[in-house]
């Protein structure tokens, strides 16, 4: 890696995409990034992941041409990676079994609590958790979840009579966000984008499950208040400082619950109506517990995936979701047809905090002024799936 620190605290965006993964890296200033890589290059990088509780460590999740899914590890800050010995994998059975699955691949990787070093999960497609001991070399599935009713099951309306059930995601069901709880590493919640999909809460590690999902609507079902799953959330995110405050960005909608309520709230309702709240991440300013970050994309029936009316913009609120404030100084003004997925936007820590986010078109774009302007800090990369933040002492 490139010297650019000159004795100042290091900042690195990780940039996963779907031809290899890419470093770009500045000083504490964030004026300047120099960019490095590719590594995996030809191969789909879903998530590249540091370890906060071991600042040189980085897990990679990637889908190859050879080796199929698995995980990579490297220790020394990306100088060198090494293949985990077990990646995640569904037990074998019997040819014809009904119950056969395969992995496709990892989608996202999640560092363990502070207090259990080597732990770490991932969540899978077809959706299924995972988890290793051993910093990253070995996993196992979480059988509490993965052999639950909420796992690969029907869509909880599809045998209705005159019922016409919509088909999956696009990009396949997937176990997309863990989020564990600071005060408890017992105590876990995920999200799906599945057949009988939501957000499901643990307090055992994850042996049972419940749903959490009362409040959320889901447009594409005939009755969504009688359902308990069969929902669509994109990202699930917990505050760091209040870890009962949970945001979701979902399919339909933008949402916030104050544990212990039982009862999302549709915060999404106080966005400009021509804009809507529909997209895909969401990203909460570590010190602030009401302040978030979303980027909106076109919601109409056809589901483009690009920004409303091809005019991309950021949008924060520092109130808890009761309004909205559209940033969008440095971005295109128009003709920009490109979204934001839900892992490829991320925070540093500076402050004021720096807003990153990746976009479908192979740019990636900065703020070090948390969203009052924005600029291009690369372009000309393939289709981003995920930025993450390390921070690196002088």
């Amino acid at each position: 890696m490139a010297d650019t620190t000159r004795g100042k605290p290091e900042i690195r965006l990780l940039v996963s995409t779907k031809k290899g993964l890419w470093t770009l890296t500045s000083d504490s200033d964030r004026e300047h990034f120099a960019i490095e890589g590719p590594e995996f290059l030809g191969h789909i990088v879903n998530h590249a992941v540091p370890d906060p509780r071991d600042p040189r460590t980085i897990l990679v999740a990637a889908r190859t041409g050879h080796l199929g899914p698995t995980i990579f590890r490297s220790r020394d800050l990306g100088k060198t990676w090494q293949e985990a010995s077990r990646p995640p994998a569904f037990p074998k059975v019997e040819d014809g079994d009904a119950k056969a699955r395969a992995v496709s691949h990892t989608f996202a990787l999640v560092p363990g609590h502070p207090s259990e070093p080597d732990l770490w999960y991932a969540g899978t497609s077809p959706e299924a958790l995972f988890r290793s001991e051993d910093g990253g070399d070995t996993w196992s599935g979480v059988a509490g979840f993965n052999d639950s009713p909420w796992a690969s099951a029907e869509l909880p309306w599809a045998s209705e009579e005159g019922v016409e059930p919509t088909p999956g995601t696009p990009d396949g069901d997937i176990l997309h966000s863990v989020v564990i709880d600071p005060r408890d590493p017992t105590h876990l919640y995920v999200a799906t984008s599945a057949n009988a999909g939501g957000v499901f809460e643990s307090r055992d590690r994850g042996e049972s499950w419940t749903p959490l999902n009362r409040g959320c609507d889901a447009n594409f079902a005939p009755d969504p208040e009688k359902m308990e799953v069969g929902f669509d959330p994109h990202c699930l995110q917990a505050h760091p400082l209040a870890p009962d405050q949970l945001w979701q960005q979902n399919h339909c909608g933008i949402y916030r619950i104050e544990r212990p309520a039982e009862r999302w709230e549709r915060v999404g309702d106080n966005m400009p109506a021509e804009v809507g709240d529909i997209g895909f991440p969401i990203s909460l300013h570590p010190r602030q517990p009401d302040t978030a970050w979303v980027f909106p994309m076109d919601g109409t029936d056809v589901w483009p995936r690009i920004s409303p009316g091809g005019r991309p913009a950021v949008y924060r609120t520092r109130d808890a979701g009761r309004s909205w404030t559209r940033c969008d100084r440095g971005l295109p003004d128009g003709q920009a047809w490109f979204t934001v997925l839900r892992q490829a936007m991320a925070l540093d820590a500076n402050d004021p905090v720096g807003v990153y986010f990746g976009a479908t078109c192979g740019e990636v774009w900065g703020s070090r002024d948390e969203g009052d302007s924005f600029r291009c800090l690369a372009s000309h990369l393939p289709f981003v799936l995920a930025v993450e933040t390390m921070t690196l002492p002088a």
